[in-house]
Parts: C-alpha cells; sequence; structure tokens
C-alpha cells in the first residue's frame, strides 16, 4: 500500500479510540483539512499550539495528530489576527490537516490512562469511573480484568509493593522524570491501591474517595479537593496537566507505527519533541 490519505488515518484512529467514547462536551475527530488529502507525514502532538502547527508545517508534515482539540465550541468567525485564526490561516496554506483525539484516547482500553498507568507500574488495573454503559455494544466490551468493562475514565491499580505515601511520592517523581508535585494527605500513610486519571481529574474526586484507593494521581487538583482528601485520610499527588498526558504522544506514534508497518503504509510517523509545560516552578 501506497502513502495514505487522512481519511485512511481517520479510521485507524476511530478503530483505536471510538469517537462515540467522546464527553459530550468534546470535540474530537477532523478539526481542520480535507480527507482526500494524500499524508505522508504525521506529527503527534499533545497541542494544536502556533509553535507546533509553525515547525510542523516548515518540515512538510502533512496531518498533525493531536489529544487537545484545536476546536473546542463553534467558531463565530475566524479571525487571522487572533491565536486560534492565525493557526487556521497557516495550517490551511500549508494543507496541513489537523485531527483530534481528546476524551475518547483518555476512556478507551490501552489509551492515555493506561500508558500513565503502565508507567507508574500498577498492576491489576480497573476503571474508576465507567462511562457510556448503555452505548456500548457486546463488541465494544472486552475485560480490562475480570467483571471490568473495558472503557472509563481514570484506573485504579495495586502497586507492586505497599509503601508510605511519601515513599510513593519519591516513586512517582523518579518514573516521570518530575522535579517537583504538590501533595496532599499524611506523608506516613500506607499505600497499597491507587487511582490515577490524565489531565483533569478534579471531576473525578468523589469516584477516588468512593474506591479502595488510598492515593490519587492526577492533574488540576482543586484546594477543596485536598481539603476532602484529608478528611478521608487519603491522599494526592498531582503531577500536572501535561505531565500526566504527555506520555500518550510518544506511545501513539509507536502505535500508529506498528499499524502502518503491518498494513504495508508508507506514511511516516514521529512524535513532536517540541513541547513542554507551559508552567515553570521556580
Amino acid at each position: 500500500m501506497d502513502d495514505a490519505t487522512v481519511a485512511q488515518i481517520i479510521k485507524i484512529m476511530e478503530q483505536l479510540a471510538p469517537p462515540w467514547l467522546a464527553e459530550e462536551w468534546d470535540n474530537v475527530g477532523l478539526q481542520i483539512g480535507d480527507p482526500r488529502w494524500p499524508v505522508q507525514r504525521i506529527w503527534v502532538a499533545l497541542d494544536a499550539s502556533q509553535a507546533v502547527v509553525k515547525a510542523a508545517c516548515e518540515k512538510n508534515v502533512d496531518l498533525l495528530i493531536t489529544h487537545h482539540p484545536l476546536i473546542f465550541r463553534p467558531l463565530k468567525s475566524i479571525d487571522f489576527n487572533t491565536t486560534g485564526g492565525s493557526i487556521i490561516q497557516v495550517a490551511t496554506h500549508h494543507q496541513l490537516a489537523i485531527f483530534s483525539a481528546h476524551t475518547n484516547l483518555d476512556i478507551v482500553q490501552d489509551g492515555v490512562n493506561d500508558v500513565l498507568a503502565q508507567r507508574l507500574g500498577l498492576q491489576h488495573l480497573a476503571i474508576l469511573q465507567p462511562v457510556h454503559a448503555a452505548e456500548q455494544s457486546k463488541e465494544d466490551i472486552s475485560p480490562l480484568t475480570s467483571g471490568e468493562t473495558a472503557h472509563g475514565i481514570g484506573r485504579i491499580g495495586s502497586l507492586a509493593k505497599a509503601c508510605s505515601l511519601k515513599s510513593l511520592v519519591s516513586t512517582v517523581k523518579n518514573k516521570l522524570k518530575l522535579d517537583f508535585v504538590k501533595v496532599a494527605g499524611d506523608l506516613e500513610r500506607n499505600v497499597a491501591r491507587v487511582a490515577i486519571c490524565s489531565g483533569s481529574g478534579s471531576s473525578l474526586m468523589q469516584a477516588f474517595i468512593s474506591s479502595d484507593a488510598q492515593v490519587f494521581i492526577s492533574g488540576d487538583i482543586h484546594y477543596h479537593d485536598a481539603r476532602d482528601v484529608e478528611s478521608a485520610n487519603r491522599g494526592i499527588i498531582d503531577i500536572g496537566h501535561f505531565p500526566s498526558e504527555y506520555l500518550m504522544v510518544e506511545a501513539l506514534a509507536h502505535q500508529l507505527e506498528k499499524i502502518f508497518g503491518g498494513a504495508g503504509i508508507k506514511t511516516k510517523v514521529e512524535p513532536c519533541v517540541l513541547e513542554t509545560d507551559p508552567f515553570l516552578f521556580l
């Protein structure tokens, strides 16, 4: 098979992360471009930022696959003097298609949450909060662990060996190559079960507290969430939004590379290595 088209890559992506799994407020799928365009080179990135789009155009990338959608809400106008408008202008001028797999890639089995769980060494994974159960067909449901469905927000897993919250913090920083994290809870608290959520985890606080996990690892945790965790004698490790999701860039690029090789697709796929966390810790 020769080089693929945008439509063919979209079909592959929708098999990896079915669009019906996305949250109602999300906007996944083709953001900019023509499904008929040929694709010789793909970049995978977290965001379709100005810097990433400009670099992709300079490197003759044909398709940019991002986690965060470029367009979240319906556009009322496209002003090329705005950040969003300039990205659309540059991408269109250089015939760069942009595609997003967001909450559907968070939710699906082997998606972002499973990549994070694997990096942290969690075992015997289960879903933290099941979603869309009524919409899943029998073909869409497969065991994650015995008695669990494959799709849902967040994961719960067991540590290979129980340890203190303080020790777990050191392990997380080491495995994710982080200099700083935010922590709430008793540092001497024993931890055997851990809940995780890539990206922003505040919406899953009740699911975490209702679970058997002693610690919740996620990003964008609020002040009052930390107070709730203190009251529940649990712990939180806030690793930040970017570090909790950026792992998917290399993982998805590698997954697509394997699929392309098996299908005889010559299109080249690479992780974008330009992105950094927008927050600095001074």
